[in-house]
């Protein structure tokens, strides 16, 4: 029976030696390892050193990772993936919660648990940042992406267009897209 390790870093700039490493000094004997580079909003079976670890592991076989947001940060993706290795019979440990197996009736339960928190930390989140948008609304501030044309500038582009520059002119000049110019005459 062979025990599969994963870990997920979200930039290049990362990587996954600190997660292998907690492992190791926890006494897991990884025989698998796995790692993918690449955000947590991409589901756990889309990702290509998870997928490629799928077609090696087998049911009665174990999966190790050091934290639960290394299987996704999304609590549904996390839920899934679990039940989907479940249903292959493969353990899943999360190193950060104990040795419990996620797939037992225990880890379940506290999967679950878990999964519940998570979304209510996400739904205040959002909750706090539309109270936030709105104060910030009601007192005048303006949001949203700060215009890359000074309104100054915005004018005199009107008039250059209106004397018959190109649009492809008018970019090149102020250093901006061909996008950007269209969008002031939309």
């Amino acid at each position: 029976m062979a025990t599969f390790g994963y870990g997920r870093v979200s930039t290049t700039q990362q990587d996954t030696e600190n997660q292998r490493l907690e492992l190791d000094q926890a006494g897991w004997k990884i025989d698998f390892w796995f790692a993918d580079v690449i955000s947590g909003k991409v589901p756990a079976m889309q990702r290509k050193a998870f997928s490629e670890m799928l077609g090696k592991i087998r049911g009665g076989e174990i999966l190790v990772v050091a934290k639960l947001d290394r299987l996704g940060r999304d609590a549904i993706d996390v839920l899934q993936t679990v039940r989907a290795l479940a249903e292959r019979n493969i353990k899943v440990i999360v190193h950060q919660l104990g040795t419990t197996d996620l797939t037992s009736a225990a880890g379940k339960l506290l999967l679950s648990m878990l999964a519940a928190v998570a979304e209510m930390e996400r739904d205040l989140l959002i909750e706090r940042t539309q109270t936030g948008l709105l104060r910030a609304k009601a007192e005048g501030k303006a949001l949203g992406r700060p215009s890359k044309i000074a309104p100054e500038a915005r004018s005199a582009i009107v008039e250059k267009k209106n004397s018959g520059s190109s649009i492809s002119a008018l970019a090149r000049e102020y250093g901006v897209s061909r996008a950007t110019i269209s969008a002031i005459f939309n």
